[in-house]
């Protein structure tokens, strides 16, 4: 067996970040920029009001109290997005709109709920006094010319193009989305709900990793349930390393006499067959058919998905440009005893992991630890790593991957 990390640092050497390109920024979200952006305008981009209400001159209105209102003329009205046509004066105000431009010569605001308007609209007694700049977002506030807005690694969330499009940016340089087929091999398997006849099992790991590679970002492509023969395997994996950036299959990566993965993917490309010290998801192939990494993975449902959280996910990141590839381990409680025996490999117990009344992260045991038990993976929402030994009792510390 070798070590989990030297078998992620192989994979990932395999793994080549993809080449950039220009997309418009509304198509986007959840890539990873390939260039910094640099704003060339302020943002906002002039001065205006945060507030309803008045814009005028603090020291027109410095004595004003609830018991002794300063009375000031209201010289006009100003909408967002109208321009001002004249400047406030001593002694007047403007009312004004939220995000609509200060006028010259006012250099604060007072908020509607401190000032009562004549009926007549003519003047508007101010309740208390504002300082200088109150309630007023001031030009270059948020973003400044030349200031460097994102960095290349960045993934495009929401709020990130929210300030693009603030910028009237609308292209952006950044790393392609991969093509990652996903294929299932066993001759045990089926689709569908019909009756299983004896032997069968019911393919459910290329549904599993199908959303898994949707959650990290990357397209999906359904390369369907592949018949266990030398010339099926043949011919899918041919055509899926010429239409796809990465290929996942599951099954057929370990020892079995009847498994014809290995062997086709030994002729077609450049593989490495692990044994790596973990449980579970101990087997593992990994290479290249062509420039395309393909990524053997067991075909225990558990392992599968514990084998893409290790392996395929990080390896897919870093092909996507993002800066961090590994999830992170937090520091958590053992809720209750996550007890193992000692094999010389690096436990995954699935685990549900809350915060408990003191903030702490608290985990236990989410059910059946099985490789074959998906039911206790799909309640876990985080795995609980448990070095070679005995494992851990309730309230001993352990490190945790949360996995969502």
């Amino acid at each position: 067996m070798i070590p989990l990390e030297e078998a992620q640092t192989y994979v990932l050497a395999g793994c080549e970040r993809l080449p950039s390109r220009f997309v418009g920024v509304a198509e986007g979200r959840g890539l990873v920029l390939a260039q910094e952006v640099v704003a060339d305008q302020s943002v906002p981009p002039f001065a205006n009001t945060a507030m309803d209400g008045f814009a005028l001159r603090a020291h027109d209105v410095a004595a004003a109290s609830p018991d002794a209102p300063v009375v000031l003329r209201v010289v006009g009205t100003l909408a967002a997005g109208t321009a001002p046509t004249r400047p406030v004066d001593g002694g007047e105000a403007i009312r004004i709109m939220t995000g609509a431009p200060m006028p010259p010569g006012a250099d604060a605001v007072v908020m509607v709920e401190l000032t009562d308007l004549a009926d007549d609209e003519a003047t508007v007694a101010v309740q208390a006094a504002v300082p200088p700049g109150n309630h007023v977002r001031h030009p270059g506030e948020d973003i400044e010319p030349g200031q460097t807005v994102f960095e290349p690694g960045e993934e495009l969330s929401a709020g990130h193009l929210g300030v693009l499009a603030s910028l009237g940016i609308d292209r952006v340089s950044a790393h392609a989305a991969p093509r990652v087929g996903v294929m299932s091999t066993g001759d045990e398997l089926i689709d569908g709900p019909q009756p299983l006849a004896p032997g069968q099992i019911r393919d459910s790991n290329r549904r599993t990793l199908l959303a898994l590679v949707a959650e990290v970002g990357a397209e999906g492509i359904d390369l369907g349930l592949v018949p266990d023969t030398r010339d099926d395997l043949t011919a899918a994996l041919t055509v899926a390393a010429g239409r796809c950036d990465a290929i996942l299959t599951s099954g057929g990566v370990s020892m079995g006499a009847f498994d014809f993965v290995r062997v086709v993917l030994d002729e077609l490309g450049e593989m490495r067959w692990m044994q790596v010290a973990i449980k579970p998801a101990k087997p593992l192939a990994f290479g290249r058919i062509g420039s395309t990494p393909v990524f053997g993975l067991p075909g225990n449902p558990v392992s599968s998905m514990v084998s893409f959280e290790l392996f395929a996910r990080p390896g897919l990141r870093k092909m996507m440009g993002h800066a961090e590839w590994h999830r992170p381990r937090l520091s958590a409680v053992a809720a209750s005893d996550l007890r193992r025996h000692q094999d010389g490999k690096t436990h995954f117990a699935r685990v549900v992991a809350d915060v408990g009344d003191d903030g702490r992260l608290r985990v236990r045991s989410a059910g059946g630890q099985g490789s074959h038990q998906l039911a206790a993976m799909a309640h876990a929402n985080a795995l609980a790593v448990l070095p070679d030994g005995p494992g851990v009792t309730a309230g001993e510390p352990v490190g945790v991957m949360l996995l969502r």
